[in-house]
Order: C-alpha cells, then sequence, then structure tokens
C-alpha cells in the first residue's frame, strides 16, 4: 500500500488548519500591548488637563470629560487624574444647578441653575460618587447634593425625566451608584420606572436602536435619504449607559433585561460600523453626514469592549468590531500632541454639511475616548 497520498494529504490538511487559526487569530488580535495603551492614555489626558488647567462648570460635557477620567484613573492610579477632577468638584461645591428652591426645579431642557432635575446637570454626581469611593467614604458631603437632588425627583409622581438619549447616560449610573451606596431599593425601581418612559418615545424595536428623543422618531422625521435617523452620538450615550448600570446592578430579572437590550444594540451597531473603523453621525445613513466621527464610536469601542471583558457579548463575533474601531480611534482620531479629533460638536443630530475634521476636539469626546482606552486595558489584562 502507498502511504505517500495520505501522508500528504494529512500534512496538506494540519497546514491548513493553522493557517486558519492563523488568520482567526489575526481577525482578533490587538495588535498593542496594556504599556502602549497606559501610553496613549496618559498622552491624550496629560494634553487635556495641560491645556485646560482651569476647572469649568457641572454641566453634562465637562462632567462627561470626568466620566472618563476616572476610568483612567482606576487603570493608571495616576494621582494627577484623581486631583484635577477632585479640584473640578471642589470647585463646583460639589453640586449640579445650585438652586434651593425646589419649588423652582425643573427638568425640562436649561442652563440655569433653576434646573435642578434636568439630567445634564446631574451627570457630574457619577464623579461625586466614584471620589467619594475613592477617598475612603469618610465625607459624606460629597454625594450630599447628590442624594438630595435624587431622592426628591424619586418623591415626585414624574416618570418623563428621561425625555432625550442623551440622558440615559447622565443618570442612568447615578441611579446605580448611589444604589450601591445607599442600598436603597428605590433607586433601581425608578430607574426601571423612567427607563420605561424613555423607551416608549425614543427606542425602536425593529432597529434595535434609540432615537435622539421623540422630533426624530421615523416616519415623522427621515435621514436626508428617507431612512430611520439615528443619532451616533445620541446611541453612544446609551450604549456606554447601559454598560455602566448592568456592571452595577445586582443580579435580578431587571439587570437581565437590561442585558438583552444591550445585546440587540450590539448587534445593531456591529452591522452600521464602516469598513474605516468608525460610524457616522447618521447610524443607518452613511451619506446623511459621511466621515468620521469620534464621539459615537468611542462610546460604542467602550461599550463592545466592556461586553466582552465580562462575557455578555461573544468575543469571536465582536472583536473584530473592535479591532477595527480601536485602530480608527488610536491611527486617525488621536493625533502625535495627544489632542483627539473628528468629535462632532454639542448638537443633537447629524447634520449634513457639518464640518467634523482632525480639528474638532471636545471635552466629552476626550471622556468618552478615555473610556473607550480603559475598557481596552482591562481587555489585555486579561492576556
Amino acid at each position: 500500500m502507498n502511504l505517500k497520498p495520505l501522508l500528504f494529504s494529512t500534512i496538506t490538511l494540519i497546514v491548513l488548519i493553522f493557517v486558519s487559526c492563523g488568520s482567526i487569530v489575526k481577525k482578533n488580535a490587538i495588535n498593542q500591548s496594556k504599556k502602549d495603551v497606559i501610553s496613549i492614555i496618559h498622552k491624550v489626558n496629560k494634553y487635556w488637563q495641560e491645556t485646560h488647567p482651569n476647572s469649568g462648570n457641572a454641566f453634562w460635557h465637562v462632567s462627561a470629560y470626568h466620566t472618563g477620567n476616572m476610568e483612567a484613573y482606576k487603570v493608571t492610579q495616576n494621582k494627577d487624574y484623581l486631583n484635577y477632577s477632585l479640584a473640578w468638584a471642589d470647585k463646583n461645591e460639589w453640586m449640579g444647578a445650585k438652586s434651593q428652591n425646589k419649588s423652582e426645579w425643573k427638568y425640562n431642557y436649561g442652563e440655569t441653575d433653576k434646573h435642578v432635575l434636568f439630567g445634564d446637570w446631574q451627570i457630574c454626581f457619577q464623579t461625586y460618587i466614584d471620589l467619594y469611593n475613592f477617598t475612603g467614604k469618610n465625607d459624606d458631603s460629597k454625594i450630599a447634593r447628590a442624594r438630595e437632588v435624587m431622592e426628591y425627583e424619586m418623591s415626585t409622581p414624574q416618570t418623563d425625566y428621561w425625555w432625550w438619549a442623551d440622558g440615559l447616560y447622565m443618570v442612568m449610573p447615578v441611579m446605580t451608584k448611589l444604589y450601591n451606596v445607599t442600598g436603597n431599593e428605590l433607586y433601581l425601581d425608578k430607574l426601571n420606572e423612567y427607563l420605561t418612559y424613555a423607551d416608549s418615545i425614543m427606542y425602536d424595536e425593529e432597529a434595535k436602536l434609540y432615537y435622539r428623543d421623540a422630533k426624530y422618531v421615523y416616519p415623522k422625521h427621515k435621514s436626508a435619504h428617507g431612512k430611520k435617523d439615528f443619532w451616533a452620538r445620541g446611541d453612544g450615550w446609551v450604549f456606554a449607559g447601559y454598560a455602566k448600570i448592568i456592571q452595577d446592578l445586582p443580579d435580578s430579572e431587571q439587570k437581565q433585561k437590561y442585558i438583552a437590550r444591550f445585546k440587540d444594540m450590539a448587534k445593531a451597531l456591529a452591522k452600521a460600523q464602516q469598513v474605516e473603523g468608525y460610524w457616522t453621525r447618521s447610524i443607518l445613513d452613511a451619506e446623511h453626514a459621511p466621515g468620521p466621527e469620534t464621539s459615537g464610536t468611542a462610546f460604542f469601542t467602550y461599550g463592545f469592549l466592556w461586553g466582552i471583558n465580562n462575557g455578555i457579548l461573544d468575543k469571536q463575533a465582536y472583536l473584530p468590531v473592535v479591532n477595527k474601531s480601536w485602530k480608527y480611534l488610536t491611527e486617525v482620531a488621536l493625533q502625535e500632541n495627544g489632542a483627539v479629533g473628528y468629535v462632532q460638536p454639542i448638537g443633537e443630530k447629524a447634520i449634513p454639511g457639518q464640518v467634523v475634521d482632525v480639528k474638532s476636539t471636545a471635552d466629552f469626546g476626550v471622556g468618552a475616548f478615555l473610556l473607550a482606552a480603559s475598557e481596552m486595558h482591562r481587555f489585555l489584562d486579561g492576556f
């Protein structure tokens, strides 16, 4: 019996297996080390803090940066990051909007001290709670205003506090963080009530994505080419917000419901990613406002990585998505001096013709980048 053909076939099969496995590994590999990622975090955060030495106010866009700074502190333990947020919190007296007259508190859009119940003035509480936890939980004044505001809000009969997609990132994690500090289950009950209302006006069951608010629901509003118009940063806020609350929740039916929603969003978002790694500003209509955008892409990258790191999203399915988005974030969005470019300016929708380029940067975009980079470090820490 001639064994040569059999031997040749066996060797060929083994080679093909190794080549195939190698292709899979290459497809799923992140070509950076933990040290590389730490260097990226320091590069970005050092640039931002050195070019913004004066603490800003406690409104949403500044506060969103600090949520990223807190994650950067967690993975680096760089005290400069901690001190930067402590100085900001001290300047703002550990408060959001500062009205003391509860009868005038509002939750429609507003940048005045009367808008205490508006979520854009409540996101700061996330960082105050983190700072309270980081510094030994020995100063309740750090979270006194957060508790006063949120416990008053929960005492009211209203459930429509979260009427825009951004608000889910701004406030959902405040609820779960305060639950973990106080043990008060009302935070979780009200989280569910407010989110149920938000879902009723913004969530699209077919697309598995969120409209920015009720004004943009299809077919009342359409993209430039007649499609459903889902704003990337808006869905970025929501996707990242789900990741933040799921990690804080105890095991429950409520948690499983949020995990299911998070997984549905992940599947929909993965399909809409551009070959260059980013998501366009109108997620399902790439030509509505074409070109790269960093804030939505960074929030999505954070969410995908967090899901992979915690066994909620399948690594084999979603790491290729992260591989492309991380490459975009670090090779296109990140500039040599540490600036983060291609961040769509403050707004609420994808705007055809709006210039978003290498010079377009913002505090909230840097915060989103730091979230993604911190979660990438945790991913690489698993190897």
